[in-house]
């Protein structure tokens, strides 16, 4: 039989051989030894959190970040998610490039099938931008088949709800550019091709999506008509068309809201469905939020809400969760920023796993890929994470003053490989980095230094962590294929064993 040894509160599992090292001779070998399977349960909901853009050295800056705004040093803080028993990693690049982008990932987790970078809900026989390859290439997305068996779904994220990584949880198109009727040709529009808004509205499976909330309001309203919350500007259909109107005539038992003050008076005991749109393109980031009054509900509110409301149906239900604007703070090169939503998204994990039971909830926290985006330069402990280096001394202690590199500046401990804080040309023939002795490199609005200049950020191709918790958790281990996420969520499907 096996043995349990517990050393200074750990405990571990000896197998024959290790207990015959340490003097035990009364042991049966393992490989006679018939222990019954655990069988795990079967998740009623499942919960997918995508920190877009996330990658494992973002997930260490997040855990820093939050330590220290907390008054930690920083470096020993524990992110919600990081007590999820089951860790994997999860490979990322698209069919047709190394390192992908948030279409061809958002597909492949929620299809179970990879494909081209750019496409939405399309398999990789696509091509990218061709309206008239789109036929037969459709995939079913988990959403989709969630609806057909009677679950509840919904959709939360702090980008556009049209944009890629929500997108693809409903639309099937070859362009993840076409959000509204206006970015798309004419050939496309004549060949009948939908828009990803009018894909949501037109919507059809089960008896429709019960929660959307996010931004991209411009893409739901006509060029002619005025926005609700900023006087300057308009939507961007040009079809004339109200979509918002439009989807509140299909569901009269739903309800639409566009700020804070609405989200805050719906009662989800008493709602059926709702959608909420609040700004234009996305949404703000939570540092600006916060500053601004918080005239648009939290991502912590909004995932609290949309699991309250689908908690109504009995069957159970799927939800997407997308931290949109991690990766859109690293493609502005503002750490800050990333790190705050970051933060944000922790909250929110939070919300969920104090709503839900792991006995019937399985709970699952990834990204769509990483960034170029560095940790280094030999900070001493609890040097802040957004601050220039302080390294240590010969004897281990810290520093009285900044390290500097070998060009007599100091430097972040973090930063990209690529982007808009890239060695920019002063002339023809000379380069020279940003002296950052005075400058405040902690204030948001601070874009980190790069090595290549580029005005947009890339996204990085390694590997990112997937966690999981609950009902079904036992499906996410080792390194995984991407598109094999998909096997854990399809187990909420009733008619998945």
């Amino acid at each position: 039989m096996n043995l349990l040894k517990k050393l200074d509160g750990m405990t571990f599992r000896l197998s024959c051989t290790a207990l015959m090292v340490i003097g035990v001779t009364a042991c049966t070998p393992d490989k006679q030894i018939t222990e019954t399977p655990v069988v795990a349960a079967k998740p009623k909901n499942v919960i997918l959190f995508i920190g877009d853009g996330m990658g494992v050295s973002t997930v260490t800056a997040i855990r820093i970040y939050e330590g220290q705004l907390r008054g930690m040093s920083g470096e020993e803080n524990t992110l919600s998610w990081e007590a999820f028993p089951r860790v994997a990693l999860s490979k990322t690049y698209n069919t047709n490039q190394q390192v992908p982008d948030s279409a061809g990932t958002a597909t492949a987790i929620y299809t179970g099938v990879k494909t081209k970078a750019g496409v939405l809900g399309v398999g990789p026989d696509v091509i990218r931008a061709d309206c008239a390859s789109t036929p037969g290439t459709e995939l079913p997305t988990i959403l989709e088949l969630a609806e057909e068996q009677g679950l509840s779904t919904g959709v939360v994220t702090t980008a556009r709800l049209t944009h890629a990584t929500p997108g693809a949880s409903y639309a099937h198109i070859s362009e993840r550019d076409w959000e509204a009727d206006s970015e798309m040709p004419k050939e496309a529009l004549e060949q009948g091709c939908k828009d990803v808004a009018l894909q949501f509205v037109d919507f059809n499976k089960g008896n429709g999506i019960e929660v959307a909330l996010g931004g991209g309001r411009r893409n739901f309203l006509p060029a002619t008509m005025i926005d609700p919350e900023y006087a300057i500007k308009t939507g961007e259909r040009h079809d004339g068309r109200d979509l918002t109107r439009e989807w509140q005539a299909k569901h009269p038992d739903g309800a639409y809201v566009w700020n804070a003050e609405q989200f805050a008076a719906i009662d989800p005991a008493a709602t059926d469905r709702l959608l909420g749109l609040f700004e234009p393109g996305h949404m703000q980031y939570d540092y600006d939020r916060t500053k601004d009054g918080s005239r648009e509900p939290s991502l912590a509110e909004m995932t609290e809400k949309a699991i309250k409301v689908l908690s109504r149906n009995d069957k159970g239900y799927f939800l997407m969760v997308e931290g949109g604007r991690i990766d859109h703070g690293h493609h502005d090169g503002r750490a800050a920023m990333a790190l705050t939503d970051g933060v944000a998204l922790n909250e929110a994990v939070k919300m969920a796993d104090s709503l839900t039971d792991d006995a019937d909830t399985l709970i699952i926290v990834t990204a769509d890929h990483s960034h170029t985006f560095i940790m280094a330069g030999y900070p001493t402990r609890g040097n802040p994470i957004l601050g220039k280096v302080i390294g240590n001394d010969d004897h281990g202690n810290p520093e009285k003053t900044y390290s500097l590199m070998e060009d007599g500046k100091p430097y972040t401990t973090l930063g990209y490989q690529n982007g808009p804080g890239g060695i920019w040309p002063a002339d023809d023939h000379h380069y020279e980095r940003r002296d950052l002795t005075d400058v405040d490199t902690t204030d948001p609005e601070f874009v980190q230094q790069a090595l290549l200049p580029r005005k947009s950020e890339t996204h990085g191709g390694e590997d990112v962590a997937i966690y999981a918790k609950g009902a079904g958790a036992e499906k996410i281990g080792g390194v995984m294929e991407q598109n094999l996420i998909f096997d854990a969520l399809k187990q909420v499907l009733p008619s998945e064993k």
